[in-house]
């Protein structure tokens, strides 16, 4: 059997990055809270990458902030937000159908913030408004993280051979089902979902604010659930409140396959009828110890081959940022017509939609069956 890792094709932090000399993606911005804020925190490191026109807030308080804070001009509705000169892309970081519906009446390319609706009657009402114009991608930012994409390259690469089950305990619900359906790559095939939900003491010292200086747990609540997508096709979610930045509990990853297994860095792998091989995900991060190049990831390999590069280095971004700026950048090349863009509104539906079905399972204790949605491809 050929060395499957002899075919795999390192990744980098952005498939397909604006091409050089098209200067930074001009963004408008809809919404003031914590998401938005990160896209201006980017692109005020970022000015070389990123520009943001013009931000779109209800709230006057918001408005103020936007404009002594970020010294950018505030707008309160649509067209005040496309008067300070047309954006390349609209990144909408909040719920708001009304405005994402405005934005795509007028041409205007959105990156619309996950998930795409709350519940699956405004999933399908949205799917129904922009979904056929072809002009919503979706900012779900976690397959983009390097660690996943490293993993995605070595799961893709062929390394376990044919992945027939993946575990993810990391984060909630439509990111997480984002993450098991690239890993199984199962598109949008049908599942049937089982969940149970459970309630125990934990400590939650650390939130989106910071140390949260919490002495005694309190009872939150975790759900594990099974999702069949037939063929032999497995995923378990398993994600308790708070765990996406609770240093109390770890993050797991599991992807199996027909010849191996990768259990988050750790790779087992046959290689022929009487060699099995262990392998270690390695991150190159400078910036350690003696090393004065400044703190930043530079790769990821496997084995000596590398399987995620960042071409944002030496920025020093943390792998967050790292995956929320390849995520624009990808977004900004869609909108110039020079790629497939990075995460169409079909794949997000499809997220919540399964999401939106473990919350179910959980919450009756039956079984959901989830079926063909209008989103879904045909043929």
């Amino acid at each position: 059997m050929p060395d499957p890792l002899e075919e795999t094709v390192p990744t980098t932090s952005g498939e397909t990055p604006p091409q050089p000399g098209a200067g930074p993606v001009r963004l408008a911005l809809v919404g003031s809270g914590y998401r938005a804020g990160m896209v201006l925190r980017l692109a005020r490191r970022l000015p070389h990458l990123l520009s943001v026109t013009c931000v779109l807030v209800r709230r006057e308080a918001a408005a103020t902030e936007v404009r002594e804070r970020w010294g950018l001009p505030a707008a309160r509705d649509v067209a005040g937000l496309l008067a300070r000169g047309r954006p390349e892309l609209a990144v909408v970081a909040a719920a708001a159908p009304d405005v994402l519906a405005d934005l795509v009446g007028r041409g205007v390319h959105v990156l619309q913030e996950t998930p795409p609706a709350p519940d699956l009657p405004a999933l399908r009402r949205t799917w129904e408004r922009v979904g056929p114009s072809g002009l919503v991608h979706v900012a779900e930012q976690y397959p983009r993280n390097p660690v996943n994409a490293a993993r995605r390259s070595v799961v893709r690469g062929g390394a376990i051979g044919t992945p027939t089950s993946a575990q993810v305990s990391s984060t909630q619900l439509h990111h997480a089902v984002a993450l098991l359906r690239d890993l199984l790559d199962v598109g949008f095939a049908p599942a049937e979902v089982r969940a149970t939900t459970t309630r125990a003491p934990l400590l939650d010292p650390l939130g989106r604010a910071g140390w949260t200086g919490e002495r005694a747990p309190r009872e939150l609540a975790t759900t594990i659930a099974t999702l069949d997508f037939g063929d032999g096709r497995t995923a378990l979610y398993d994600f308790t409140e708070t765990q996406t930045r609770n240093p109390l509990r770890s993050r797991r990853t599991v992807v199996r396959g027909s010849h191996g297994e990768l259990v988050d860095d750790r790779l087992v792998r046959w290689v022929d009828p009487r060699t099995v091989v262990e392998q270690q995900l390695v991150r190159r991060q400078p910036g350690t110890h003696q090393d004065v190049q400044g703190m930043y990831l530079d790769h990821i390999s496997l084995d000596g081959r590398v399987v995620y590069r960042n071409d944002l280095a030496p920025h020093r971004l943390t792998d967050e940022e790292i995956a929320v700026t390849t995520l624009l950048r990808e977004a900004g090349t869609w909108a110039r017509g020079l790629g497939p863009g990075p995460y169409p509104l079909a794949e997000g539906a499809q997220d919540q939609l399964l999401g939106l079905a473990i919350e179910e399972a959980a919450a009756t204790g039956r079984p959901v069956r989830t079926g063909a949605e209008a989103w879904a491809p045909t043929g």
